[in-house]
């Protein structure tokens, strides 16, 4: 009866092989080439479709390739594996773009003497300048937010995780949700708003107050769920030793999702450190330098792109200024995520052999 069930089956000599390991590098080399062929021959000049043919082309022979030789369930496996390699270069490849201009262009005035010096008296359209001035007002404006903002999300956090029962909970995670999704200009306008029921003048502190708000709910939602994987048993414990509950939250529940906290709290940091909308509307920029936050406009960094790339009309000094202060604002923001990644390390459980 086997043999009956045998005969009846397809043959197929190749059924049951197997693709070498260099089969999909062969595969995607002769993608590319002819995806290029054929963007050439129907005159398309633009590289992201030569990008997507190929992608299409790969996956299409991974599949008729893979069928002929594995069977048609072991190529539906090739299949999803070259669709994840696809959307991970979908993904990549704007990316390297954007951090490869940036770089290539931004080295070109990025210097100490940029670093170390403001605008001053210079006009937009003469040769140099700096960005001394925007670094002291991101750094004022984004550290007098984090002081801010950090604490009332921990704080909000905890009772919502340790102590939140009933509407009150309800109603505070509806609020954080929703504060989650304002845009930025909102926040700036709140705050404006205040500014003029106070004939206020633009300041650097009413900017670190539109980023607060915009920082508070990431910092609340980071932290929830970092208190969230502190096992009960751990709580149960020390509440068993006859530990009041709020000192089982500071020297247990804290220490233990410490770096969680932390990791998120940076990461909400390098989130608002390229906010534009609320300081235009708050703080509106300075040439020169301006330490004191609490009195007169300020500059920062994301602020002076803006100016400096809308007064260049695409060229000349100031053009190659935005794209400087631009790298230096991606070097802060990458600087911060390392951060992070080494805090979570450092303060991540260590388990024995």
């Amino acid at each position: 009866m086997s043999t009956a069930i045998a005969d009846k089956r397809p043959s197929d000599s190749l059924r049951g092989g197997h693709l070498p390991k260099w089969a999909p590098y062969a595969i995607g080399a002769g993608s590319v080439v002819v995806a290029i062929g054929i963007g050439l021959a129907g005159g398309l000049h633009s590289r992201i479709q030569w990008g997507l043919i190929a992608g299409i082309l790969f996956v299409l022979t991974t599949f008729v390739v893979a069928s002929l030789v594995e069977g048609r369930r072991q190529a539906k496996d090739r299949v999803a594996t070259a669709l994840v390699w696809v959307a991970f270069l979908l993904a990549v490849i704007p990316l390297v773009s954007l951090v490869w201009t940036t770089v290539s262009r931004g080295v070109k005035v990025l210097d100490v003497y940029f670093l170390t010096h403001s605008m001053g008296l210079i006009a937009d359209t003469e040769v140099g300048g700096g960005i001394y001035h925007a670094i002291v007002g991101s750094l004022e404006q984004v550290g007098l937010a984090t002081l801010m903002a950090a604490p009332i999300g921990v704080l909000t956090a905890i009772y919502l995780v340790e102590y939140g029962r009933g509407n009150l909970a309800r109603a505070v995670t509806f609020f954080v949700d929703v504060m989650t999704g304002i845009p930025s200009i909102v926040a700036g306008l709140f705050i404006l708003s205040i500014m003029l029921q106070f004939d206020m003048q633009p300041f650097g502190f009413a900017g670190s107050l539109a980023l607060a708000i915009l920082m508070m709910p990431v910092v609340v939602r980071s932290t929830e769920e970092m208190l969230k994987l502190v096992p009960n048993e751990l709580r149960e414990a020390s509440l068993a030793l006859g530990i009041p509950k709020w000192r089982t939250i500071l020297k247990v529940v804290l220490p233990t999702s410490i770096g969680g906290i932390t990791t998120g709290i940076m990461l909400a940091v390098a989130r608002i450190a390229g906010e534009t909308a609320p300081v235009l509307l708050l703080v509106w920029g300075n040439t020169l330098i301006n330490t004191n936050p609490f009195e007169g406009a300020q500059q920062s960094l994301p602020l002076y792109i803006y100016q400096q790339y809308a007064n260049s009309a695409g060229a000349g000094a100031a053009y190659d200024r935005a794209w400087a202060a631009s790298l230096t604002l991606i070097a802060f923001v990458m600087i911060l995520n390392l951060g992070a990644r080494g805090i979570a390390r450092w303060k991540a459980p260590k388990t024995g052999r």
